[in-house]
């Protein structure tokens, strides 16, 4: 899984990330458009930016930038980040307005009894990138990503995203086995790896 970084700290507003897609669902049918992201690391702070059609259908509670339980019910895009060494791993989602939500496991499904302070830590943005397109980002502390699951070279991560609710589509950057959606597959997450950014 690829990791943007940047030698300076990077703000909202002010992002220029390339973009990765993702082109086809889970069971191999193609996309009229991609459903597009970017993973990018700065000296202080890891970003989880999810590009979405304005028309994207979300969770009926999920208020702008506030933490929201069950998002995944509805059009969203998810961050996992896992430890292959102990089995644990966090996930991380995020919709069109902002609205999202956090979670550490310790293992496949079973929440960690004690869940970490995420709403103390992680920030939330948002914005119009134009008529069609909603862009959103999380922003979390690499101290909170160390202290949590030992952020590094080690660490394997993927993107999901489901899209076009009620019907839903299923989307995953790694490729999951199964006949059926099932995002909770850390041991088939991609190590990440970090590429420079190179300014002009």
């Amino acid at each position: 899984m690829q990791i943007f970084t940047s030698e300076t700290p990077l703000s909202w507003g002010q992002l220029d990330l390339p973009l990765c897609g993702l082109t086809e669902d889970w069971f191999g049918k193609p996309l009229d458009k991609p459903s597009t992201f970017s993973l990018a690391m700065d000296p202080k702070s890891l970003w989880f930016i999810g590009i979405f059609p304005s028309t994207a259908n979300i969770h009926p509670a999920a208020s702008p930038s506030q933490f929201t339980p069950e998002l995944w019910k509805y059009d969203v895009a998810e961050l996992f980040l896992a430890n292959p060494a102990t089995g644990e791993y966090l996930e991380f989602n995020l919709t069109s307005n902002g609205a999202w939500w956090a979670s550490k496991f310790s293992s496949v499904r079973k929440p960690s009894a004690e869940q970490p302070d995420f709403t103390t830590h992680i920030h939330s943005h948002h914005d119009l990138a134009s008529a069609d397109l909603c862009v959103a980002g999380l922003e979390i502390p690499l101290n909170f990503l160390k202290k949590e699951i030992d952020f590094g070279v080690i660490t394997a991560a993927n993107i999901t995203i489901i899209s076009d609710t009620p019907s839903q589509r299923y989307l995953s950057a790694s490729k999951l086995p199964g006949a059926q959606p099932d995002f909770h597959q850390p041991i088939n997450f991609l190590t990440v790896s970090f590429t420079p950014l190179h300014s002009d």
